[in-house]
């Protein structure tokens, strides 16, 4: 896997599947990093502009428990499938 740095941009694909631009605020490990993100919602907005997100221990789209959401990847990946739940 190639290396990722502070300051990278990277995309940041939360929970329900949404992909976000995030840039790289620190890196733990080769799959794991800190990100931050400008938030979607324009009410969300103070003196400063839009508010910002951060989303901390973020693990690689490659990591296991990356399977759907809330992982990183690099701008020219494929994001991961999305899988249906499992019928009980």
């Amino acid at each position: 896997m190639r290396e990722v740095h502070v300051r990278d941009c990277v995309i940041f694909v939360d929970a329900v599947a949404k992909q976000h631009n995030a840039l790289v605020t620190a890196v733990w490990s080769p799959t794991c990093v800190n990100v931050v993100l400008v938030n979607d919602d324009d009410k969300m907005t103070d003196s400063y502009g839009r508010q910002i997100s951060r989303n901390t221990s973020v693990l690689h789209k490659s990591s296991v428990g990356a399977t759907f959401g809330k992982y990183w990847m690099f701008q020219d990946e494929e994001p991961n499938p999305i899988q249906e739940p499992l019928e009980r």
